[in-house]
């Protein structure tokens, strides 16, 4: 670790996505420099157009698929794409940004001997069997699905992450994360929050895959933040993975009804035929991050979803 700054530098890869853009903007407010490094594949500089006047805000257009050299003292890995529609656009491409990006990352943390944070996932737990999930379920993943890329990549960064640690002493911690939601989701990403926002402020139909009984749940993204940061911070000897989520659940029908309500739209509600892989169950049991972290999402749904719809009609009337 550097010693001749008082100020922690932190390198945030995907830095311009949907969490990564917030995380930096946190990571600046509490005095630290911040190296946000994106590929721009899904990510965008509008979400980060506002910190580039920052004298301590950095911006490298990067792809961690290839080595990064820079001298930081804490790493948040975040780059990859996280919806279906992006990450299924180029599965290879997908299963490397997991794969060989956390072997550079750690690389990276080895080198510098920096603290480095994997942003994985509850899509490790595949079409889980135990409900909700804790951190000790190994999955029920298919591995040859086309959900495969993104699922089994996270599940051997994973693995990396934690041989690292093993092998090389690498101080690592994973964050498990749930559905998470909020401005600054990209409107075409094909997640569920963002689909049926979209959808309503159009006044287009809202489309439910199946009948609309699977369940999910959705943390919003200031909450999710501050997980993050606060799992970071723990002392090295904790590595987790630990699940990161709200635990109220709700099923998807019940959420298009929210944002019925809430648009005040006229949408109509449509029924579509599930896609292959699509878990039946999403909750997180956080009982190892409320005791550890301290932490518990604080954001009702409904208030975070009306956040989520004034940043799509701002978009809207903006873009």
């Amino acid at each position: 670790m550097r010693h001749y700054s008082p100020r922690k530098r932190v390198l945030v890869t995907g830095g311009a996505g949907f969490l990564g853009s917030h995380l930096c903007e946190r990571l600046l407010a509490a005095g630290d420099d911040v190296v946000c490094a994106d590929n721009f594949f899904t990510g965008t500089k509008d979400n980060i157009a506002h910190l580039l006047p920052d004298p301590h805000f950095e911006l490298i257009r990067h792809d961690v698929t290839f080595p990064l050299y820079v001298e930081v003292d804490e790493i948040y890995n975040l780059a990859c794409p996280a919806s279906p529609v992006h990450y299924q656009y180029d599965p290879v491409q997908t299963t490397k940004t997991s794969v060989h990006g956390a072997i550079n990352m750690l690389g990276l943390a080895k080198r510098v001997k920096a603290k480095i944070l994997q942003a994985s996932t509850s899509e490790v737990y595949g079409d889980p069997h135990v409900h909700p999930q804790t951190e000790d379920y190994w999955g029920h993943v298919n591995p040859i699905g086309i959900r495969s890329c993104y699922d089994e990549g996270k599940r051997c960064a994973e693995t990396l992450f934690f041989d690292y640690s093993r092998q090389h002493k690498v101080r690592i911690k994973v964050a498990r994360i749930f559905n998470t939601y909020g401005p600054r989701m990209h409107p075409s990403d094909g997640r569920v929050v963002s689909n049926f926002i979209v959808q309503a402020l159009g006044g287009e139909p809202i489309t439910i895959y199946g009948e609309g009984n699977q369940t999910r749940s959705f943390c919003y993204v200031d909450d999710l933040i501050e997980a993050l940061i606060r799992l970071m911070a723990t002392p090295d000897d904790f590595t987790g993975p630990v699940n990161v989520g709200n635990p109220d659940e709700f099923t998807i029908l019940e959420l298009a009804q929210k944002v019925i309500a809430l648009t005040g739209s006229k949408s109509e509600i449509v029924f579509r035929p599930l896609p292959s892989d699509d878990p039946t169950q999403r909750q997180p049991d956080i009982t190892l991050a409320r005791k550890v972290l301290q932490w518990a999402p604080a954001t009702r749904l409904d208030d975070g979803l009306r956040k989520a719809i004034d940043y799509f009609r701002g978009a809207a009337t903006t873009g």
